[in-house]
């Protein structure tokens, strides 16, 4: 089957079974149980270990053993990004900084084979610039929002949204309309907020089906404004929430405030650098819309997976 067609099947899972949306999702069809998955492997000391085969792990789905049918180590396949800046109007303080951050992490990941796109939102999602392989036009299209400009299209318009910024929505449309389209990628993306969602049509469980059913992973580099020393209920909720997708997903989250960058971005690339692609043809063939847990397993004593929790059978 072509891999194009594989990559549809699995995009299925993008909406829970009841949502009801006011506009029109993207629909794919296909007929397959060819599930993917891509995973990073590090020992007990924190080092990434990239010489395993599928004969060092075991997979499982709901606890039942699967067979390895696809394995690869995903270092030389292009990377396609996503950069999502939260420009709400708790983040505005950190748009500059969120400039500098992301100039330095483009400049130190992308190549010419891979290509990233940037989106700024609050309650409209813009995008800034289109799938690029040059950090200096991805940066101007952030430096022309951050001077004023928004005459830049946008993804998944939605005029009931009313202030405040919607995460999730830019989350499942950087998918839906961007990354899906790229199928033969690694892809990613990286969160620049605080998480704080008040204005998405899609909830977070919404949001993660749809990065799972994707293989996307998702980083939250949090930019958290505290006030008197202490974290806000908001603070909490939004933290909890960026954890929560990254975990699922198989990505993970940085405190921007707290953490050295520069160390931060470097083993986010790492990382992406340093994936291996799985897929198994699942032994349960129907597709009853539940959640189907997946567990990889390492052989080696001390070495740690992180992957995505699991898929909807759609």
């Amino acid at each position: 089957m072509p891999r194009n067609s594989i990559i549809g099947a699995l995009l299925l899972g993008v909406c829970l079974p009841g949502a009801v949306f006011a506009r029109t999702e993207p629909t794919f069809h296909a007929e397959t149980n060819l599930v993917t998955l891509t995973f990073s492997a590090r020992d007990g000391e924190g080092h990434f270990v990239d010489r395993l085969s599928a004969d060092d792990f075991s997979v499982y789905e709901d606890g039942a053993p699967q067979k390895v049918s696809i394995f690869s180590r995903e270092s030389e396949l292009p990377l396609t990004l996503g950069l999502l800046v939260d420009a709400s109007p708790s983040q505005e303080k950190f748009l500059k900084q969120h400039l500098r951050d992301i100039q330095v992490f483009l400049s130190s990941i992308l190549r010419p084979q891979d290509k990233a796109f940037a989106v700024c939102f609050g309650d409209h999602l813009r995008l800034v610039s289109d799938l690029s392989s040059t950090p200096a036009a991805i940066i101007d299209g952030l430096v022309r929002f951050d001077k004023g400009s928004r005459d830049f299209p946008e993804l998944d318009p939605d005029d009931t949204r009313s202030g405040g910024s919607a995460v999730y929505d830019a989350v499942f449309a950087s998918i839906t309309e961007k990354l899906a389209a790229n199928p033969a990628h690694r892809k990613a993306l990286i969160l620049f907020t605080d998480g704080e969602e008040n204005s998405s049509a899609h909830d977070e469980i919404d949001t993660i089906a749809g990065a799972q059913g994707a293989d996307t992973l998702i980083y939250a580099v949090r930019y958290t404004q505290i006030k008197h020393n202490k974290l806000s209920v908001d603070n909490r909720h939004g933290t909890a929430g960026l954890h929560h997708m990254a975990e699922q997903t198989g990505g993970r989250d940085f405190d921007a405030l707290h953490t050295e960058l520069a160390q931060t971005f470097q083993q986010i690339g790492d990382e992406l650098r340093s994936v291996y692609s799985i897929g198994y043809y699942s032994t349960n063939k129907s597709h009853d819309n539940t959640f189907r847990k997946i567990v990889v397993e390492p052989h080696a004593e001390g070495v740690k997976v992180r992957a995505k929790s699991g898929y909807y059978a759609r």
